[in-house]
């Protein structure tokens, strides 16, 4: 039994964090977290769709029929910081010195090929005009232009894009306007995610930002709602300190800071899932802030998200009147048959061996069990090397099989059969979802419990000089999500363009 003090009990209380919660944290330290269980790589034909062109028309078709009577929502994660999209920069001004040495010779000491490419395309970069702009000195060696260039960009004396949000940096350049992520999230919506005349936007963002990212709707927004048309509802929210994890030193006792605090650290995007259950809409997309094509690609983008909520519809409507069918109850035989094949078959359920052997009212509660669950539709792009999730069947604990969107992280990859069905996966989770989080009255999921702790990762971290280790939440779309009913639907890659380097703006994708 863990010892808190007095200062330590009001620490909860002031971040709203139960006792009963931090128990739990400090035995899940002790016991571990396991890895899962793969049963086998989610392939298409067995766990992932792949539609044909006439099927995905017929799907767009439905969804835009019924637009007017829905109330859409697209949630964004936005917290995340652009300091490690420029790691390359902030360790070329740290190691390189353009008086000693020349920037050939650099990059034959270095290899540094990020900051090689990052050169040679300067000009193709979305803020190089603003760059140059700001910049006195153009002459110089070629080292000395780009140490200047660099310099200008990340200097907290400068444009400091370093401490930018990841939403609001320049990514696309369209000759009279910069675009940032945040904008292009704007012009997206109004292809797919718009009704009435209105877009309805939430960003989760970090409390620094806000006031940025409300100074960014005040510049783009009149001018994306001249271009659209549309009427924008932007709403923000951060992760909750509610959520936040304690950290625990080698012997899993709290660890504590220099004052004698307890430390607490975030909970990482598995937080999200709090600020994704205040939300409430007939369906809810879900798309990571850096993930933005520039508008060339924008029809086939929105086509492909319109294809997901068709299919949500479609699938949503059937287990709608299932539910209402099972709660009404007197089900007959052949009813209990028809939904349980429903499940299997289209929301990819699978039961245990011996549900057939049950009476009519345990089938009957089994079956309302699972048809009564939030459903994530969920976009995969073939696996093209990228780091990352993938869509895998599981097994867990209980021996339940499920279809999951597992990390290498959560992989035994010591187990040859493991590592064998982690190779054999054909696609890769790109952060493309469409959710349904109400019943069939109308009434919204509690999201909470459908979450699984035990799909939690904990990690080895240090703070002043002292070693700890550091517990991460269930991920957003993997165990925060594991109870949800999931299809996974084969999405193009058109669909998939995340900045995770600063030399990722100069691909074609992101040339406006």
């Amino acid at each position: 039994m863990i010892q808190l003090t007095e200062n330590d009990e009001k620490q909860l209380r002031e971040k709203g964090i139960s006792k009963e919660k931090v128990i739990d944290q400090v035995n899940t330290f002790k016991e571990g977290i396991p890895f899962v269980q793969l049963k086998n790589a989610a392939v298409i034909g067995n766990g992932i769709l792949k539609f044909t062109e006439a099927e995905e028309k017929e799907l767009i078709k439905l969804y835009d029929s019924k637009l007017e009577d829905l109330d859409i929502l697209k949630f964004v994660p936005a917290s995340g910081a652009a300091s490690r999209m420029f790691k390359a920069l902030f360790n070329f001004l740290e190691v390189y010195n353009p008086e000693e040495e020349t920037l050939e010779a650099y990059f034959e000491r270095t290899n540094d090929k990020d900051l090689k490419v990052f050169s040679e395309g300067l000009e193709r970069l979305p803020f190089y005009k603003k760059v140059i702009e700001s910049l006195q000195n153009h002459n110089g060696s070629t080292g000395k232009k780009v140490h200047r260039f660099v310099s200008e960009l990340m200097g907290e004396n400068a444009l400091n894009y370093g401490f930018y949000p990841k939403g609001l940096l320049p990514f696309h350049d369209y000759k009279d306007v910069a675009a940032t992520p945040f904008e292009e999230h704007l012009k997206e919506g109004a292809l797919y995610a718009s009704s009435n005349g209105k877009a309805k936007l939430h960003f989760t963002v970090s409390e620094q930002h806000e006031e940025m990212f409300k100074d960014e709707f005040t510049h783009a927004g009149p001018r994306v709602s001249k271009d659209t048309g549309l009427e924008y509802e932007i709403a923000y929210s951060f992760q909750k300190s509610s959520t936040d994890t304690l950290a625990v030193d080698m012997d899993n006792k709290p660890f504590r800071n220099d004052d004698g605090t307890v430390l607490f650290r975030p909970g990482g995007h598995g937080a999200l899932i709090e600020n994704l259950n205040d939300q409430d809409a007939d369906i809810i997309f879900i798309k990571n802030i850096d993930n933005v094509a520039v508008m060339k690609d924008a029809k086939a983008v929105a086509d492909s998200k319109k294809v997901l909520a068709g299919i949500l519809l479609k699938v949503q409507k059937k287990a709608f009147d299932y539910a209402e069918q099972l709660d009404r109850g007197d089900l007959s035989d052949a009813n209990i048959s028809k939904i349980k094949a429903f499940l299997k078959e289209h929301l990819n359920v699978r039961f245990t061996k011996n549900f057939d052997s049950k009476s009519t009212l345990e089938k009957t509660g089994i079956l309302k069990d699972k048809i009564n669950r939030p459903i994530r539709i969920c976009g995969m792009v073939k696996n093209e090397g990228e780091p990352g999730g993938g869509p895998f069947w599981i097994t867990n604990a209980k021996g339940e099989v499920s279809l999951q969107i597992i990390e290498s992280a959560q992989i035994d990859m010591e187990n040859e059969q493991q590592e064998n069905i982690m190779k054999n996966s054909t696609h890769f989770n790109p952060v493309d979802l469409v959710c349904g989080v109400r019943t069939y009255k109308g009434e919204k999921f509690d999201l909470l419990k459908f979450v699984d702790d035990k799909q939690g990762f904990i990690t080895g971290k240090t703070k002043d000089g002292k070693e700890l280790k550091a517990l991460e939440l269930p991920g957003l779309w993997n165990g925060a999500m594991a109870f949800w009913n999931t299809i996974f639907v084969e999405v193009p890659l058109v669909t998939f363009n995340p900045v995770k380097s600063v030399v990722d703006l100069l691909k074609d994708s992101h040339q406006a």
